[in-house]
């Protein structure tokens, strides 16, 4: 009995099973291919949980897009403790962790892109978890370029940024992490010239 019950304590709660499948199933199959039916399934919890936890599919959405920024966020912040005021490797560690990612999951391409893909209402709420993350992005990439001594820091951060998008989209193409690791050398010989 005590073990059942000490199984039973571990066990995440619905609202973080609910959060775990639908990153994994929306990563695989894309946000709307996946119903809510088959999310409360996956994740063993009654239809109630759902709606008492997020309200909403959508509101899960917003929910699993915001937990994946404060991931990115973390990891790219131990990325780069150790490098200082290296503006290059500040930059580069957005591509390094962006192929890891690539590594260590099945690709189909930018989570954010594809979620402002399938919601392409700009009212969206899901919209305003894109933008924000793309604002952390390229605030990042204007810090490393004030750091480089860039003449323009905002306008090199929007080609860096751009940069990272197409490389992003070409490994989603190839399916490999030759395009990031390519178009991080790019960014380095940008940041150069500044």
């Amino acid at each position: 009995m005590a073990v059942r019950a000490a199984k039973a304590t571990n066990r995440p709660l619905p609202a973080e099973r609910l959060l775990d499948v639908a990153a994994d199933l929306f990563d695989r199959e894309g946000i709307r291919a996946v119903g809510i039916e088959r999310l409360i399934a996956e994740a063993d919890v009654a239809r109630a949980s759902l709606y008492q936890s997020f309200g909403s599919k959508d509101a899960l959405v917003v929910a699993y897009l915001e937990r994946a920024d404060r991931a990115d966020r973390v990891r790219y912040a131990q990325a780069v403790k150790a490098l200082g005021t290296d503006p290059a490797g500040r930059v580069a560690a957005f591509f390094r962790l962006a192929a890891a990612g690539m590594r260590r999951r099945r690709f189909r391409g930018c989570l954010y892109v594809n979620a402002a893909t399938e919601f392409p209402d700009a009212t969206h709420p899901v919209h305003a978890v894109v933008v924000a993350h793309r604002r952390w992005q390229h605030a990042e990439f204007a810090a490393a370029a004030r750091q480089a001594g860039a003449v323009d820091p905002q306008r090199l951060a929007t080609r860096l940024q751009l940069l990272y998008d197409g490389a992003l989209v070409g490994a989603k193409a190839d399916h490999e992490v030759g395009p990031l690791e390519e178009a991080a050398t790019l960014a380095a010989e940008l940041l150069s010239t500044r």
